[in-house]
C-alpha cells in the first residue's frame, strides 16, 4: 500500500477519533457538572442523553450564519478555521501506544515531537485573535487582546515547565520520553513542573478559572460574540481538542504515556494511555464546578510574578542536578 494512502487512512481514523472524542468529552462535562450541582444534567434527547451531541451539532449547522456589517468578511469567516486547523494538526505527531515490536501507534514519529507540538499551539492564538479584531465589535476586540496577553504570558512558564522533563529524558522525542518512564514517571522528580504545567495547560485553553477571553459577565462572550451557528461550533470545537491535546502532552510527559500502573502488563497500553487522559480531563471539568473566575489583573500578576519565576528556578535545578549526577 502507498506510504500516502497508509497515512490517509490512519488521519481519517484519527479525525474522527477526536471528533467523537470531542462530542462526548462535552457530554459527560455536562452530566458531571449536573452530578456535582446536584440536577440532572442532559437527559431528553436519546437514552440517558447519548444523542445530545448530535442535537447540538444539528443545531449549529441548521442555524443561520450571521456576519456583522462592520466585520473583515474574508478574516471574519477564516479565523475559526484557524483555531481549528491548529488544533487538528499537533495529533499527526501524538503517539498513543506502541506494539509489541516497539513500532509507536502515531501518524508520524518526529524527533523533536514536543518542540514541533508547543509551535504548532502557539499558532492557535492567531485565530481567536482575528476572530475578535475581525467582528469590528468593542467587546471581541477586547477578548481577543486578552487572549493574546494571556496565552503568551503563560506559554513561557509551560515551557519553562516542559524543559525540566526533556533534560531528565535526555530526548526531545515523545515515544523517547515515554521509554525514558520504565522506571518511575517524571512526575515524581518533577512535581513542581507539573504543577506549573497543569495550571498554564488550564489557562491557555482558556478554562476556569482562567476564562477571561469569554468572561460573559464582562465582555458579553469574549472573541466569539459575533459568531453564530456553524463558525461559533468550530470555535468550541477547537477548544475542546484543545483540551484533550493538553491532556496528552501531560499523560505523555508526566505520567509514563503508554506505561502500565502497578506493572499490570495485561492491559494493553493504548489503554492505560486513554484512562490517564480521562483522569486529566475530568480534573479540568473538576475545576469547573469548583473555582470561580480570576481577576484579570491577578490572572497576570500570578503569571509573570510567580509561575514564571518558580518554572526558571525549576529548571535550573534540574539542570544543576543531573549535571552533578552525570
Amino acid at each position: 500500500m502507498a506510504w500516502w494512502l497508509v497515512v490517509l487512512v490512519k488521519s481519517a481514523i484519527l479525525l474522527f477519533v477526536v471528533v467523537t472524542t470531542f462530542a462526548y468529552a462535552m457530554l459527560f462535562e455536562r452530566k458531571i457538572l449536573g452530578w456535582m450541582q446536584l440536577r440532572p444534567g442532559p437527559n431528553r434527547v436519546g437514552p440517558w442523553g447519548l444523542m445530545q451531541p448530535a442535537a447540538d451539532a444539528a443545531k449549529l449547522i441548521l442555524k443561520e450564519d450571521l456576519t456583522p456589517e462592520t466585520a473583515d468578511p474574508l478574516l471574519y469567516k477564516l479565523a475559526p478555521f484557524i483555531s481549528l486547523l491548529t488544533a487538528f494538526s499537533v495529533y499527526a505527531i501524538i503517539p498513543f501506544g506502541a506494539s509489541a515490536s516497539g513500532a509507536t501507534w502515531a501518524i508520524g514519529n518526529v524527533n523533536a515531537g514536543i518542540l514541533l507540538i508547543l509551535a504548532i499551539t502557539s499558532l492557535g492564538v492567531y485565530g481567536i485573535c482575528l476572530g475578535g479584531w475581525a467582528s469590528g465589535s468593542k467587546y471581541p476586540l477586547l477578548g481577543s487582546v486578552r487572549s493574546t496577553a494571556q496565552m503568551i504570558s503563560y506559554e513561557l512558564a509551560m515551557s519553562l515547565s516542559l524543559i525540566g522533563v526533556l533534560i531528565l529524558a535526555g530526548t526531545t522525542s515523545l515515544d523517547g520520553i515515554v521509554n525514558a518512564q520504565l522506571r518511575w514517571w517524571f512526575v515524581l522528580p518533577q512535581f513542581v513542573g507539573c504543577i506549573i504545567y497543569v495550571i498554564t495547560a488550564v489557562a491557555e485553553t482558556n478554562r476556569v478559572p482562567f476564562d477571561l477571553v469569554e468572561a460573559e459577565t464582562e465582555l458579553v462572550a469574549g472573541f466569539h460574540t459575533e459568531y453564530s451557528g456553524l463558525r461559533f461550533g468550530l470555535f468550541f470545537i477547537a477548544e475542546y481538542v484543545n483540551m484533550l491535546t493538553v491532556s496528552c502532552i501531560a499523560t505523555l510527559l508526566f505520567f509514563g504515556g503508554w506505561n502500565p500502573v502497578f506493572g499490570l502488563n495485561a492491559v494493553p497500553g493504548v489503554v492505560w494511555f486513554v484512562l490517564k487522559v480521562a483522569c486529566f480531563m475530568f480534573f479540568y471539568m473538576w475545576l469547573r464546578a469548583t473555582l470561580p473566575r480570576l481577576r484579570y489583573d491577578r490572572l497576570m500578576a500570578f503569571g509573570w510574578k510567580v509561575l514564571l519565576p518558580v518554572a526558571t528556578l525549576n529548571l535550573v535545578v534540574t539542570a544543576i542536578v543531573v549535571a552533578y549526577r552525570g
